[in-house]
């Protein structure tokens, strides 16, 4: 099975879902999504597949989401996806792609559906 991990070494649930995919017998390919991020169609299809809001996508933490303003209930799915292309770090994580659909793995357990 091939497994894709939108992965952020320094987010503990992303470190978890990591481990359990491995612990599955699967190496998952391993995305560092704020070095590398998925293309904008990449990531509205992730999105779109994990049955999210582009709001509930993003991670609302940190002084970033506040110093652009993100709260704003006004802001459109596009503005909001423009952040997160500018800004990767604001992308959710962890994402995880399989055959068997895709996931906003939080908490790490949601990882389980995949596998």
């Amino acid at each position: 099975m091939t497994i894709t991990i939108y992965h952020n070494n320094a987010c503990g649930t992303s470190r978890k879902t990591l481990e359990a995919i491995r612990a599955s017998g699967v190496e998952p390919e391993i995305v560092d999504y704020v070095k590398n991020p998925p293309t904008r169609a990449v990531l509205a299809s992730m999105i779109a597949k994990a049955g999210l809001s582009t709001r509930a996508a993003m991670r609302d933490k940190g002084d970033l989401y506040v110093e652009l303003g993100l709260a704003d209930v006004s802001l459109t799915d596009d503005a909001l996806l423009d952040a997160m292309m500018a800004h990767p770090i604001l992308i959710n994580r962890p994402f995880v792609v399989t055959p068997k659909g895709v996931r906003l793995c939080r908490p790490s357990e949601l990882v389980q559906e995949l596998l």
